[in-house]
Order: structure tokens, then C-alpha cells, then sequence
């Protein structure tokens, strides 16, 4: 099994793609943190935790897991839950950022208080977990972290702006992450999952969309464990600074921002020259404004 005997920290954990992955987890042999604190797609309160469900589920198939309801958006809660696993299990071997919010409004009516609830969970709250538990990496000499981004921040999406710039902003932390732990011998990668889960179906039930959002059903939070389980196994050796996205059955490698095309002009540019020259040498290798159904325009197979 891929993670015999490792200690897998998975927050957001009590429902969809999280489940999944600490189920797939606990499946390979690891040993996990179920993190949750049980608040709906908004942030708010609920009256039952679905993290004891999920260890209830993992021990029943003979796994080994422990409930954590320490809050992934303070930095003392990501302090709690890394000193959670350390009493536990002695160790960290690896940590999936899954934990997420969603505040999906048009930008013209995007709050403060909405933006900033959104950034302190989605992006702030992979920075706390990550480092709370890098010194322990550090001190293993190995370990792993694996961070559930979104295509739409990848990609764009209607009315998603403070979602996209969280999910595109962990890209980013990943990256920087792969590039100062590597002499530490710890990885870090991104996936962009895709399932029919509590954050997807706040699509419209329209007519238009009717038959994507049956489609999407389809698309069960399980077909993306088996990738995320992977980079956070030993088996995914040399492999970081990567963003994958999964849909179904597929898997992609996402490109990453390089220069595609230049232009150079002797004795610098005017605004004018820019206009007259620059920009339509330029202009055919602009990106189109698309969305997410734009760049993945077929169904997941």
C-alpha cells in the first residue's frame, strides 16, 4: 500500500472530495487526520460534525483515524491541528489543503467581508496548515503537501472572483513551496478536481444547464482520490511544483505562466508605438476571455 504506516492530515474532510480522499487514504495504509469543523459552503456553524462520520467509516474498514475540529482559517487552529496529529501519531507525512468556502456573487456586489471570509479560509488557511507542519517535515527530512485548487482559478469563472484569486493564489503558494522545501526533500503540487459535490451543485438548475448539471453528477468526488493519494504517497518521488486537474476519468498536467511571444524596439517604446507596433504583433496570441466550460469544452469522460 502507498502510504503504509504515514500520517495523512486531510482538512475539509467531513464531506465530498475531502471524504473521498481521506477514505482513499486511510485505504492505502495511512493513518489520518479527518479535519472539520462542520460549517456549511458560506462558513456557517452546523449543529453535527461529519469528521466523526468519516473516522467512524475508516475504522469500520479497519483504518486507523482521529477527528480534528481545530479551524484551518487561525493560524492557532492550524497550530492545534499539527500538534493534534504529532500526539496522535508521532509524525507528518503529508497534508492535503482541501478546506474551502464559497461566497459566489458578481464582482460589482462582492462584499469585503465576503472576499476576505473566502481568502482567510481558501488561501490563508492552506498557509497556516502548511506552515504549522513544515518544521516536522523539515525534521523527517521528507513529506508532502497536496493542495485542492479549482479550475476556475485556473481558468475563470462567472461571479467566482474571490474563489478564483484564493485558487489561484495557492497555485502560487505551491509553487514557492516546491522551490524552498526541495532541499528538505518535501513536495508540494496542486490538483484541480472536478465532482458533483456541495460546492458545484450551486449551479443555476436552469434549462441550459440542466443537462450539464446531470452530466456533473456523474462526476462522483471518489475519481479524484486516487491522484491526490498518490502525490501525497512516497511513490510520487521527484514529482512537485506540478498542478494537475482531474476530471472523472482523466487526468491533465496544467501549463504554467512562461513568455509566449516578445517584441523588441530599439531605443525603447512611447504609449504610442506601443499602440501602433507592440500591440498587434502581440494581439494574435492574446487569450481569449473564456471560462472554465470554455477551456474543458467536453463532457468528463
Amino acid at each position: 500500500m502507498l502510504l503504509e504506516g504515514k500520517v495523512v492530515i486531510v482538512t475539509g474532510a467531513g464531506r465530498g472530495i475531502g471524504r473521498a480522499i481521506a477514505l482513499a487514504a486511510a485505504g492505502e495504509g495511512a493513518r489520518v487526520v479527518v479535519n472539520d469543523i462542520g460549517v456549511g459552503l458560506g462558513g456557517d456553524a452546523e449543529a453535527e460534525n461529519p469528521a466523526d462520520t468519516v473516522v467512524a467509516e475508516i475504522g469500520a474498514a479497519g483504518g486507523v483515524a482521529i477527528a480534528n475540529r481545530d479551524s484551518v482559517a487561525e493560524w492557532d487552529g492550524a497550530q492545534g491541528l499539527a500538534g493534534a496529529a504529532m500526539e496522535a501519531f508521532g509524525r507528518i507525512d503529508a497534508v492535503v489543503n482541501n478546506a474551502a468556502i464559497l461566497r459566489d456573487t458578481i464582482f460589482h456586489r462582492l462584499t469585503p467581508e465576503d472576499w476576505n471570509a473566502v481568502i482567510q479560509v481558501n488561501l490563508n488557511g492552506a498557509f497556516y496548515v502548511s506552515r504549522a507542519v513544515i518544521p516536522q517535515m523539515r525534521e523527517q527530512g521528507a513529506g508532502a503537501f497536496v493542495h485542492i485548487i479549482s479550475n476556475s482559478g485556473l481558468a475563470g469563472n462567472f461571479g467566482q472572483s474571490a474563489y478564483a484569486a484564493s485558487k489561484a493564489g495557492l497555485a502560487a503558494l505551491s509553487k514557492s513551496i516546491a522551490i524552498d522545501a526541495e532541499r528538505f526533500g518535501v513536495r508540494s503540487n496542486c490538483v484541480a478536481p472536478s465532482a458533483w459535490t456541495r460546492m458545484t451543485s450551486s449551479i443555476p438548475d436552469t434549462p441550459e444547464n440542466r443537462a450539464r448539471i446531470e452530466q456533473r453528477k456523474q462526476v462522483t468526488p471518489d475519481k479524484n482520490a486516487p491522484l491526490v493519494v498518490y502525490l501525497a504517497s512516497p511513490a510520487a518521488e521527484g514529482v512537485s511544483g506540478q498542478i494537475f486537474a482531474t476530471r472523472m476519468n482523466e487526468i491533465f498536467l496544467m501549463s504554467q505562466s512562461r513568455p509566449m511571444r516578445g517584441i523588441h524596439r530599439d531605443g525603447g517604446w512611447t504609449p504610442q508605438s506601443v499602440a501602433d507596433h507592440a500591440i498587434p504583433a502581440l494581439r494574435p496570441s492574446f487569450y481569449p476571455l473564456e471560462r472554465n466550460e470554455h477551456v474543458f469544452p467536453w463532457d468528463p469522460v
